[in-house]
């Protein structure tokens, strides 16, 4: 059995993993990955704006991976509407090629490689969590099973994490996703994205991924040895008067 030192750091390292695996299904589900303004530009073509009329052409967007919104602003008022996540059409798409135009304009394969990667960091974070559990209730036969089995799993984990991360960067980045996605099945408007930010469902998976940096600190304090406490033993002394009693 493990004394209460590396009992307690397991218990931490266990919390650690679930935790991460919360903060996964929260971004998954939250619709706030990334948010920004967009400009309609053929509203400002058509009327010629100048600068301090722009304002009035400038709409926002927000989306996460299952669903989003767009405001747009072209002129006439706000027109507020709701569509579902593009990335579920890009898994639909892959799994029923009927549309494949649909795949080509917004670059499908990396989306759902972004799905991909959190699917499997849930299942990472779980068996991280159980190697915690599992040196925290015995001593593993196997060096495997150990703590350098849980630095493995928190590795991958955090790895798979990460990789999402900047696979959903590049998208955004490289691939113009916001401004495809503002664009989307747009006939008369064309969009500018003027403005992005990062939302808090992006930052709850940055959050995941330093949760599994933190337990590889954790384990590694966790095999810190403790000074062994020594009891003095005193050595009776026997004179002549106890021997005659």
């Amino acid at each position: 059995m493990p004394g209460w030192f590396k009992k307690a750091w397991y218990g931490l390292a266990s919390i650690l993993s679930f935790s991460s695996f919360i903060l996964i299904i929260v971004a998954l589900t939250a619709p706030h990955w990334l948010s920004g303004k967009i400009l309609c530009q053929t509203g400002v073509d058509l009327v010629n704006a100048t600068d301090p009329e722009l304002v009035k052409f400038i709409g926002d967007i927000y989306y996460g991976l299952f669903r989003g919104c767009k405001v747009r602003q072209c002129g006439l008022g706000g027109r507020q509407s709701q569509f579902k996540t593009l990335l579920l059409k890009y898994w639909l798409c892959l799994l029923f090629p009927v549309f494949p135009h649909l795949v080509k304009e917004l670059n499908a394969g990396l989306h759902v490689t972004i799905l991909l990667l959190l699917f499997l960091a849930l299942a990472l974070a779980l068996v991280s969590m159980g190697f915690a559990i599992l040196n925290m209730i015995q001593v593993p036969y196997r060096a495997v099973n150990g703590p350098g089995g849980i630095c493995l799993w928190n590795v991958l984990a955090g790895g798979v994490v990460a990789l999402a991360i900047t696979s959903f960067m590049a998208a955004v980045k490289f691939h113009n996703l916001t401004e495809r996605i503002a664009n989307f099945r747009e006939r008369l408007f064309r969009f500018v994205v003027v403005e992005e930010r990062y939302e808090e469902s992006f930052w709850i998976c940055v959050a995941s991924a330093s949760a599994h940096a933190a337990n590889l600190v954790v384990v590694a304090i966790s095999q810190i040895p403790l000074p062994e406490i020594k009891t003095k033993i005193e050595e009776a002394t026997v004179t002549a008067e106890d021997i005659l009693y």
